[in-house]
């Protein structure tokens, strides 16, 4: 029997006391409201209740569920203010919290990967996890020859966890919807759900490091620990210390702020162009900034793979879009499949659209905060304006969603962090297409 909460029902009953338990602060709700509470101090109570019963329920369970709450954790930049604080520390709780395995759990997975030899590898291990995630924990060691590792070790089980979580939440989906505004929560369910199979197997996502690795080594802004060994269940790579963005975001200073937003935007950008590959999983417990200034980059087990870099269409798009070319906008858009056959639009509607995403563009150094990404999220998440209808209006075309998934949630992290970006400069040089469209 595995050492994690498999039992379908148990699972089920869980995640299913989300709703029930919205439903019933719902009904509370209106009974404070006929008692003489204000609409504020009502929704602010059903925040905070909320968003603790979101982490209980999501902290217990390994796998999709606290998959799916880490990819949320960056989008709470986008939640009001007067009610982001209950999901700011529920939701980045979730970006490295999870029970730990026991000792004895720990081992027999490793005797399984390794063979029943595997402490002769090491010339020490820690037994107590220095890290946790979704589908394992991380264990501090000593290799054989020395040096200091991270050892990476599955779940028993994560594999049907995982699936289990992700089919029941996309029943749940629009329950996430209302808790996080702005964000397309059933798309980003269904393709974490595509991406899971890469992800339980530590060999795919070796190959992915070393890729990355390979390309960013001797690099002056960025550090990708190398790999040591891999097998199907756990992964050893080398060691690396930094301060967690999620330090930064919480007490940083502002020259630690700017600096882990730039450098995190400038790997963004040019990965895919320097590797063929997109780093997948955007949230602040992946990435640390280390005492040389350099960001450290780890967990590579969600990628997209992009031989040709970041699509040129992008570029172009978001060039014309800066230019204010909303004829040759709508064009475009339409060629690439960005509107539905038949969608009627009228061009200047899409240019007041996808101009205020482009903002951070339009200047040599921009500022990314909170305040910015709500009134984007409020803006096209008011059914009533006309930026919402027209959003509503539009496609993504399959390829392009993980990188708007990304990219969205790594503007997130930006807004965390209160960074100013010189974002400019940096799409300029890796986006292909942006210098295509003449002025």
């Amino acid at each position: 029997m595995s050492d994690i909460p498999r039992n379908a029902v148990q699972r089920t009953a869980k995640l299913a006391s989300l709703p029930l338990g919205v439903a019933g602060r719902v009904v509370g709700g209106w009974g404070k409201r006929l008692a003489g509470h204000t609409t504020d101090e009502i929704n602010a109570e059903f925040s905070a209740r909320t968003a603790e019963q979101l982490f209980a329920v999501l902290g217990q369970l390994k796998g999709g569920a606290m998959k799916f709450g880490q990819a949320l954790s960056v989008f709470e930049a986008a939640v009001p203010e007067e009610y982001a604080a209950p999901y700011r520390e529920a939701l980045t709780k979730l970006q490295t919290a999870a029970p730990p395995m026991p000792v004895r759990t720990v081992h027999r997975v490793l005797a399984e990967q390794l063979g029943t030899a595997w402490t002769k590898r090491f010339v020490e291990f820690d037994d107590t996890p220095a890290a946790s995630a979704s589908i394992g924990q991380v264990h501090r060691a000593i290799w054989h020859d020395g040096s200091e590792v991270a050892v990476k070790v599955q779940y028993p089980g994560a594999d049907e966890a995982l699936q289990a979580d992700l089919r029941q939440l996309l029943r749940f989906s629009r329950l996430f919807q209302a808790i996080i505004p702005g964000a397309e929560v059933r798309p980003l369910l269904e393709e974490l759900r595509d991406r899971m199979v890469e992800e339980l197997d530590y060999r795919t996502e070796a190959d992915n490091q070393r890729a990355f690795a390979k390309a960013f080594d001797g690099d002056e802004q960025v550090l990708v620990p190398g790999v040591v060994a891999s097998a199907p269940k756990v992964m050893i790579t080398r060691w690396v210390d930094g301060v967690p963005l999620s330090a930064i975001i919480r007490e940083g200073t502002p020259e630690q702020r700017d600096r882990a937003g730039t450098l995190l935007s400038e790997f963004h950008f040019s990965a895919p162009a320097r590797s063929g590959l997109l780093h997948a999983d955007p949230h602040p417990g992946n990435f640390m900034l280390g005492d040389d200034g350099r960001l450290r980059v780890i967990d590579f087990g969600a990628v997209a793979r992009l031989p040709e870099g970041l699509p040129r269409t992008l570029g172009r798009m978001i060039a014309l879009a800066l230019q204010e070319r909303s004829a040759d906008l709508l064009d475009l858009l339409r060629d690439e499949h960005f509107v539905r056959p038949g969608t009627e639009l009228l061009a200047e509607d899409v240019l007041a659209y996808l101009s205020p995403f482009v903002e951070p563009l339009a200047t040599e150094e921009f500022h990314f905060t909170r305040s910015w990404l709500q009134s984007q999220a409020e803006r096209v998440g008011d059914l009533r304006s006309p930026d919402s209808r027209t959003g509503r209006s539009l496609n993504l075309p399959p390829q392009y969603l993980l990188i708007h998934r990304v990219t969205l949630g790594a503007t997130g992290i930006l807004c965390q962090l209160d960074a100013h970006v010189p974002a400019l400069s940096i799409v300029s040089r890796w986006q292909p297409g942006f210098d295509d469209v003449d002025d």
